[in-house]
């Protein structure tokens, strides 16, 4: 259980500021995360890896000479926001394009690819290499579906190799690519893990029971089987990832691989070495020859008691680049030599960052005297929002912890409470509707990350886009821009009614309420109605087993629960329909 702590919205923003502080020999804050104190080669390809934190030491303690430039670094178990990975990368790229590496999880693909096209946009190469090495998370014929989780070192070692040797972009694509086709891992857990604040952990495990197969993210495991002894721990990873080879590879025996011994959070590093010496006695069976192992915490999952294998297939190539030198602050072997002694960036390279985001929100459109009334309302419907999120975080974060990861409703209350006020400060400069509601999506999607954060700040910006700020909009005015929210939604989450996400209960909302409108309803009443809608709409996907996201290995477990996407949507439209007809009548006490 998780003790030390104080707002727990702020643990992700304090543990980054603290390991800063403790490891400046290595890495500088940036915006979005950290980057390489000193300054590498020019041309040299930047390695930018991240995802939520919670998994030390992933991602900020892997950044150093022979491995990453930089980390985005998201809230707890929530990937980074688009904004933070595109800053990390502009903090770390030098002339020789960037390369992105996480786990395949859908928060991150969605944001970290939305970064990459951004920086090819820009003119800044970009590619991206992610990580399927959980053998638990996809049949092997679905293999791109499969989940990252320790193997997410392999890859990312190899690839920052590969940088360091000089490899350009290309190359390093390849090398990265070939580490991810060769590695697999398994998971197991004896109990979930607790985040800040909560008064229970994410999943619960039987006394005398063990979860095979889960995730990184406080997922529950695919199974559960009696506690064995550490050598049969040993054998059921072995066994599990010897019955899994790549294509690659033939045949174990004569085969030399690098292996990872990782615990999650809580497993002590002396149990650690009793499971290892069988791992290291039943692979020197196989025929394998095993090359510079590691044993210990390296891909963790916050306070989780468990441990993991992963094994990466080795070929002359990939042997070379495991076994190079790196210095990180949680990961060194042999001597980088005078790569650490390059020139180094000074303490206020964050500070310049943010000074850069202060003068690029300086300026705002103008509006209208309508719009601006307009944006009062619009203000006083996001508190209401975010007021709506402080007291529901708890149930939405038990809703998720059904078969994903818990975080949803913290990520909720993070995102809702930047969103609103970022849109005071558009109103107290007398911004219009427009304005406020695209400055409230990208604070939203900025601070709270995940694939809600991406969706819900896509959501606001589109209204914003659609609705302006030269007048007060008109009630088919909103029923366009939250159809064009609508479609800018499933057009980036590639979900479908069905799939079990928000997309079930939005869907609904929209459609119910152009029904609405259109046989003459009052707006308010049409927004109610609307609301009501996606209330059953949501309570529906209790009915159903999810085809996206972190749930989707543990489909089976969400059948009777909500999805929580769907569930936190319906708690706010519901809560701006009951509050609308207040807040239209007084809009000015709205901005309060």
């Amino acid at each position: 259980m998780t003790r030390l702590f104080n707002d727990p919205t702020a643990f992700a923003d304090e543990l980054v500021e603290g390991f800063v502080a403790a490891n400046r020999r290595w890495v500088r804050r940036v915006e979005g995360g950290v980057a390489r104190r000193q300054r590498t080669p020019e041309g040299q390809v930047a390695v930018v890896i991240g995802g939520g934190s919670g998994h030390y030491p992933a991602f900020g303690g892997l950044v150093g000479p022979g491995l990453a430039h930089g980390a985005a670094m998201g809230n707890l178990f929530a990937s980074p926001s688009s904004q933070q990975v595109y800053a990390v990368a502009k903090a770390a790229e030098n002339g020789g394009g960037v390369f992105l590496s996480y786990g395949n999880y859908a928060g991150d693909v969605l944001n970290f690819d939305t970064a990459q096209q951004r920086l090819n946009d820009e003119g800044i190469p970009c590619r991206t290499v992610t990580v399927t090495d959980d053998i638990s998370s996809a049949p092997v014929d679905e293999i791109s579906r499969r989940r990252g989780i320790a193997g997410d070192l392999t890859v990312f070692k190899v690839a920052g190799a590969a940088a360091a040797e000089g490899a350009d972009l290309e190359e390093v694509v390849r090398v990265a690519t070939l580490a991810n086709d060769r590695t697999r891992s398994i998971g197991v857990a004896f109990s979930g893990c607790t985040l800040p604040g909560a008064d229970a952990p994410l999943f619960e495990v039987p006394e005398g029971r063990m979860a095979v197969g889960l995730g990184i993210h406080g997922e529950p495991g695919i199974s559960e089987t009696d506690v064995p002894t550490a050598d049969g721990l040993a054998e059921l990873f072995v066994t599990s990832l010897l019955n899994e080879l790549p294509p690659s590879v033939e045949d174990a025996n004569g085969q030399r691989a690098a292996v990872i011994l990782n615990g999650l959070g809580t497993v002590k590093y002396e149990e650690l070495f009793v499971v290892y010496r069988s791992v290291a006695r039943l692979l020197e069976e196989a025929g394998v020859t095993v090359v510079e192992p590691e044993v210990g915490e390296l891909v963790t999952s916050f306070d989780m008691a468990g441990a993991s294998l992963t094994i990466l297939w080795l070929d002359d190539e990939l042997e070379r680049l495991w076994s190079a030198p790196t210095d990180t602050p949680a990961y060194r072997k042999g001597s980088v030599g005078a790569a650490t002694g390059g020139e180094e960036f000074g303490d206020d390279a964050a500070d310049a960052l943010d000074d850069e985001g202060d003068s690029e929100s300086a300026a705002l459109p103008e509006a209208s005297p309508a719009s601006r009334a307009a944006a009062s309302v619009v203000t006083a419907l996001l508190e209401t929002l975010s007021g709506t999120m402080d007291e529901h975080a708890d149930e939405l974060g038990r809703i998720d912890s059904v078969a994903g990861d818990g975080d949803h409703g913290i990520g909720m209350q993070r995102g809702a409470s930047a969103a609103l006020g970022a849109a005071k400060d558009a109103l107290a400069r007398d911004a219009g509707a427009g304005t406020v509601l695209t400055r409230a999506g990208d604070a939203w999607s900025n601070r709270a990350g995940g694939t809600s954060g991406a969706l819900w700040g896509l959501a606001l910006t589109t209204l914003g886009t659609r609705i302006g700020d030269d007048r007060d909009p008109a009630a088919a005015d909103i029923a366009e821009a939250v159809q064009a929210a609508v479609d800018a939604i499933r057009g980036v989450g590639k979900a479908e009614v069905g799939d079990k996400t928000m997309v079930d209960a939005i869907v609904p909302f929209a459609a119910r309420f152009r029904e609405e409108l259109d046989r003459g309803s009052a707006p308010g009443d049409a927004l109610a109605a609307a609301a009501l809608a996606a209330t059953e709409a949501a309570a529906a996907t209790s009915d159903l087993m999810p085809r996206m996201g972190r749930a989707r290995p543990h489909a089976e477990k969400s059948l009777g629960s909500p999805d929580p996407g769907a569930h936190s949507f319906a708690l706010i439209v519901t809560a701006i329909a009951d509050a609308l007809p207040t807040v239209a009548a007084q809009p000015e006490q709205g901005t309060s």
